[in-house]
């Protein structure tokens, strides 16, 4: 067994510890960009925040995309090293970080080109338009920088490699936040590029974790080399990434795509609902770093061990992450129900902004314990190669319960209905979720 695997040996709780607190610190860094760029551009004015509410849940589809390009590369490089073939590890690695940069190329460009009709879709008004296209032209046009981190990430989490993903995510975060303020509302005698200056930030950001990415991967047992890539065998390199990398990109997409929604079916409650529960959105997102940490931490560790056929100590790990999940989600709950207002007024000063954010909170946190044990189930059904699993779950979370419910109780509950949409969704999914993986899991049997 090759010496890269280290998540085949060892404590489970330990690896699940030693793999998941560093990603709490490096998605937490991610987390807060949001964040920092929620606060700055709510100095602006209430139509950029606004604008924002409608571009965040696009740009966290794209970003799911690239989650399950990541995803996929985890998987296979993963279940290459646990199986100790070191040669096709490295070959899939290279393979990989170069089918990232090309998929996030087509992507930027579709992007580019869709901007307008996409937020007119979504109901984004004539007035928020202009604002959403300072934002979102840069952004994709530098798409590709995000999605080749992506790759890189996906090779140093099948390695085991969480602290070094965590430096990477520190870095962009670190550079986010200086640039926010210059580039935003300005500093130093700047006048600053408002609403667009937030996408300078991120694209300089994301190049920065890039070149750094690149860098600390030359010191692992996998380091991009791309004179490797015209060895591979398509149909034996690019068919695992991609069984696994498509399935798990739709199952990531899913969720903002529904998100994307109910922000459709929120704007008809006006202009504040919508503010309120963007801003709502944002928070949750970083309250929820543990439980995004650990579905990511798992599938390096589930991966390595069922690739060596140690299927009990997958089995384990999932019933502690599991456990886990479903704690952390009802803590969670308990204090975002009874804070929802302190935290509202970090992001505006508006009553009517508040009432709507503390509302969502009070209603959707109640979720969260279910939704963490839905994307842990995830992350191990992806390692596995299970990734149609994850897809199908996803896909009947949103579109069988969380918008038949939002649009059919919205004419009687308002907003209400949408808020509790995402709560029944959230519920519901968790324990189908956790069925699901417990049957696929027990399915392995050590010889």
């Amino acid at each position: 067994m090759s010496e890269a695997a280290k998540l085949t040996r060892g404590s489970i709780s330990g690896h699940l510890v030693g793999q998941t607190t560093p990603m709490i610190i490096g998605v937490a860094a991610m987390m807060s960009v949001g964040l920092v760029d929620a606060y700055f551009i709510g100095q602006l004015g209430s139509a950029e925040l606004a604008a924002m509410s409608f571009v965040f849940p696009i740009v966290t589809a794209l970003a799911s995309l690239g989650v399950g390009v990541m995803v996929g590369i985890n998987s296979v490089v993963a279940r290459a090293l646990g199986e100790g073939d070191m040669e096709r590890a490295q070959r899939k690695a290279s393979f990989g970080i170069a089918f990232a940069f090309a998929t996030g190329a087509v992507l930027g460009l579709l992007l580019f080109a869709l901007v307008t009709p996409l937020f007119r879709l979504m109901q984004a008004s004539e007035e928020l338009l202009p604002l959403i296209r300072a934002y979102m032209v840069p952004f994709a046009l530098g798409f590709p920088l995000v999605l080749i981190n992506m790759g890189v990430n996906g090779v140093m989490r099948g390695q085991g490699e969480a602290k070094r993903t965590s430096v990477i995510s520190l870095t962009y975060a670190a550079a986010n936040w200086v640039l926010d303020p210059i580039l935003i509302t300005g500093a130093f005698g700047f006048a600053g590029f408002g609403i667009a200056g937030a996408a300078y930030a991120t694209l300089i950001s994301w190049a920065i974790a890039v070149a750094l990415g690149l860098w600390l991967l030359r010191s692992t047992s996998l380091p991009f080399r791309p004179g490797v890539i015209p060895q591979c065998n398509l149909r034996e390199t690019l068919g695992p990434i991609v069984s696994v990398a498509l399935p798990a990109a739709g199952a990531n997409a899913i969720n903002p795509v529904g998100l994307s929604v109910l922000t459709a079916l929120v704007a008809t409650q006006g202009q504040a609902a919508v503010a309120g529960f963007g801003a709502g959105g944002r928070l949750q997102a970083f309250a929820v770093v543990p439980l995004l940490a650990l579905s990511g931490a798992i599938g390096g560790i589930v991966g390595q061990n069922w690739g060596a056929k140690h299927y009990h100590r997958a089995r384990q790990a999932m019933w502690q992450a599991g456990w886990f999940a479903a704690g952390y989600g009802l803590v969670l709950a308990v204090l975002l129900f009874a804070a929802g207002e302190w935290f509202a007024r970090f992001f505006s000063d508006d009553p009517a902004v508040i009432e709507q954010f503390a509302q969502y909170l009070r209603i959707s946190a109640w979720g969260y314990a279910g939704f963490g044990v839905l994307i842990t189930a995830n992350g191990a059904l992806n390692a596995v190669g299970k990734a149609n699993l994850s897809l199908i779950q996803s896909f009947a979370r949103v579109f069988l319960v969380m918008l038949p419910f939002a649009w059919f109780l919205r004419p009687a509950w308002g907003e209400e209905a949408i808020y509790a949409a995402e709560l029944a969704a959230n519920v519901l999914g968790g324990a189908v979720a956790a069925y699901v993986v417990w049957r696929v899991l027990s399915r392995g049997k050590e010889g």
